[in-house]
């Protein structure tokens, strides 16, 4: 077969005892690990583990997929569980799976391009972030408060969600923006409700001070001082290319954890 794979393991020994048990059974097959050049990168542990694994190979993704194996609940990057490992490797080795492509958010800001698969979000936890907000070049809204969350359909349930934003189904090629902690009064207002875009539509923040403020990248924070203006967007080259090996139901994974 000589697949060349290689594994990105949560920190802790059901995952590693699963890692291991992986290695052995594909070994059998003739898959060869290589974390220098994979085709396939076999993450082992919960939803966290698998962002960190594509930021990890960020500059690989137009060649490797993303394949997961959930050591904890069933998540929204994984079709099997720790008890599922035969399942899991026999779809991989009869080449059972589909493959699915899931956006990648781009910022631009100053000069430098960052990438997110669930969330880039402007915050700003020292003074109110003032910010003029741009819709594909045209004055949307004038916005003041904590900041902004711009997320993808996989990212709808994550912190998006905790800010009140709206689930997103699979499937949807959409982007949202949601406001985090705005200020709304007599004199101050912005739409105040989460806004579900198209996935070409790009957004842009000015403001004369970004001072204190930072730009969450997934998990991942980065200053902005100095900074006038930032641009987002889904970027038109980067994308996750993700196994699926069977089919759950999305309504089912988000009973399931909700």
């Amino acid at each position: 077969m000589n697949k060349r794979y290689a594994l990105v393991i949560r920190p802790d020994e059901t995952s590693a005892k699963i890692a291991d048990q992986l290695r052995k059974r594909l070994a059998v097959y003739g898959c060869m690990e290589d974390p220098h050049m994979p085709q396939t990168i076999f993450v082992i542990g919960g939803d966290g583990t698998f962002i960190y694994a594509v930021h990890e190979y960020m500059p690989h993704l137009d060649e490797v997929c993303f394949y997961g194996i959930h050591t904890g609940t069933l998540g929204f990057y994984t079709d099997y569980l720790d008890t599922d490992l035969d399942a899991f490797v026999s779809a991989y080795v009869n080449d059972q799976c589909t493959e699915v492509r899931y956006p990648i958010l781009s910022a631009h800001y100053d000069g430098h391009e960052v990438h997110g698969i669930n969330e880039i979000r402007i915050e700003n936890a020292a003074r109110t972030q003032v910010m003029e907000i741009y819709v594909n070049d045209r004055k949307f809204e004038d916005f003041r408060g904590t900041g902004i969350c711009v997320c993808t359909q996989l990212g709808s349930t994550a912190y998006n969600r905790s800010l009140g934003g709206a689930v997103i189904q699979e499937g949807l090629r959409f982007i949202e923006m949601t406001e985090i902690a705005g200020i709304h009064h007599v004199k101050y207002r912005s739409l105040g409700s989460p806004i579900v875009m198209c996935e070409n539509t790009q957004l842009r923040f000015e403001s004369e001070s970004f001072d204190h403020a930072l730009l969450g990248v997934d998990s991942d924070v980065l200053p902005l001082d100095g900074v006038k203006s930032i641009t987002m967007h889904t970027s038109p080259d980067l994308s996750v290319r993700m196994l699926r090996g069977r089919q759950v139901s999305y309504f089912d994974r988000l009973k399931s954890l909700f």
